[in-house]
């Protein structure tokens, strides 16, 4: 059976008709589940619970209260209505089903006769049978024809079912969907990639000693360990690929492999504690920016992430080369160096294209990196003259008001010739001895 998706299409395809509704249930289960009023069932109905099934189903590894519905009686199979939906399943991660023939029969719509084989094998003698999930679901679409004929059999089985139950699971899985999958990601690794993963998740990373001790336990505070990084804080709230929680889970385990391969290349340099931790979270906030939209949209990998994450190293490496290196990384941060290199970043962003067209040389290069500002130059009315003192002023105060100001004078300077040429254009075509002459 396919894997389904996301809710909003199936919205839409709701609303745009029975054809678009037939479509979109073979994507998203495999069957075009045929012939559903038969089963008692209006096609959107039937849709509706075998969606709400499959969303609960492929996330039962970090739903506890699906977990208690289908691990209750093992090693028998649970409640006839939770087996009845897992007879839809080809993979069930349940011991093998032990039923009365009668039962089987039933549930899987399998004749008896197919089982006269394993009852005469049976040491007990009885009609109980003991099979594989896996081999009964081959054997009920063997015998229904197709995946869908099995889905309509058991959507007419449920037709006089109660399904509150199976709703109200789907409206818990809804809420805190992010939350669970983020929790089992965080805390379900195999033993030795668990310890892996802490390591990386809080290297170099600013966190309480007492919030973190309680880490895999019943009282750990997920919601604050989240808050540690802007990525799983972005998935917490559900702001990763476009909502989907699995889709999004892997960009978060992608970006730690990223974490990973990056403190191992850091660590291999002859550096000092405090010049580690800057390149590291330097380089981190460098690729969380520059992939924050990508990431809303769609999967990003392990390689798109080293590949923007080796850009952003070099980067930093350049600029703690350029500050005369410096091994106190506190002072670089107020340092004149760095401050321009934040101005050079800014009028260099792709959004700000336009301004570095339109904006006149002599000004422009006031915001390059290598461009000094002399004190020579700080005189005057000249609209070089006015910047060049912001643009000092910034360098050597850190003062966000004078950034600000020195981005509100670019713009204003680039805006002003294009008002004035309107004007002016204006001025003319209005003026009295002006007349348009017939072509």
């Amino acid at each position: 059976m396919c894997e389904l998706v996301r809710p909003e299409p199936y919205k839409a395809g709701i609303q745009n008709g029975g054809f678009r509704r037939g479509v979109y249930r073979q994507a998203s289960f495999g069957v075009g589940l045929p012939n559903v009023a038969a089963a008692g069932y209006t096609a959107k109905t039937a849709f509706r619970l075998v969606f709400m099934w499959r969303a609960l189903f492929r996330n039962v590894h970090c739903n506890r209260s699906l977990q208690e519905k289908l691990f209750a009686e093992v090693p028998f199979p649970p409640h006839v209505y939770w087996t009845q939906w897992l007879v839809m399943e080809e993979r069930v991660p349940l011991p093998a089903a032990q039923l009365p023939c009668a039962d089987v029969e039933k549930l899987w719509g399998i004749p008896r006769t197919l089982f006269i084989q394993k009852l005469q094998e049976n040491p007990d003698g009885d009609d109980m049978l003991r099979m594989e999930w896996r081999e009964l679901y081959n054997l009920a679409v063997a015998h229904h024809g197709s995946t869908a004929m099995l889905c309509h059999h058991v959507l007419k089985h449920h037709q006089s079912s109660d399904h509150s139950e199976l709703e109200s699971m789907y409206h818990q899985y809804t809420q805190c969907r992010f939350q669970w999958l983020f929790t089992y990601w965080l805390f379900r690794q195999p033993a030795p990639l668990n310890r892996q993963l802490r390591a990386i998740y809080l290297q170099w990373r600013k966190h309480c000693k007492t919030k973190v001790s309680t880490w895999g336990e019943t009282v750990c505070d997920v919601r604050y360990l989240a808050s540690l990084h802007p990525i799983t804080s972005d998935y917490w709230r559900g702001k990763l690929a476009r909502g989907d929680e699995n889709i999004g889970i892997h960009t978060v385990g992608s970006y730690f492999s990223m974490c990973k391969s990056l403190v191992a290349w850091i660590l291999g340099r002859d550096w000092g504690k405090l010049k580690r931790r800057k390149v590291y979270e330097d380089t981190l906030d460098g690729v969380y920016l520059l992939l924050k939209r990508e990431m809303q949209e769609r999967l990003v990998d392990h390689e798109r992430f080293w590949q923007v994450a080796k850009v952003q190293m070099n980067r930093v490496c350049t600029l703690e080369e350029t500050a005369v290196n410096y091994v106190n990384w506190k002072m670089i941060e107020t340092l004149p160096y760095y401050k321009k290199r934040m101005l050079h970043d800014w009028i260099y962003l792709e959004e700000n294209t336009w301004l570095r067209e339109l904006l006149p040389d002599e000004l422009f290069t006031l915001l390059e990196f290598h461009t000094k500002i002399s004190q020579g130059n700080l005189h005057g009315a000249s609209a070089s003259a006015r910047l060049s003192r912001l643009v000092w002023l910034y360098l050597h105060s850190g003062e966000q008001l004078y950034l600000q100001g020195v981005k509100q004078m670019v713009l204003q300077f680039v805006y002003t010739p294009l008002t004035i040429s309107t004007d002016v254009l204006s001025a003319e075509l209005w003026q009295p001895g002006f007349r348009a002459e017939a072509p």
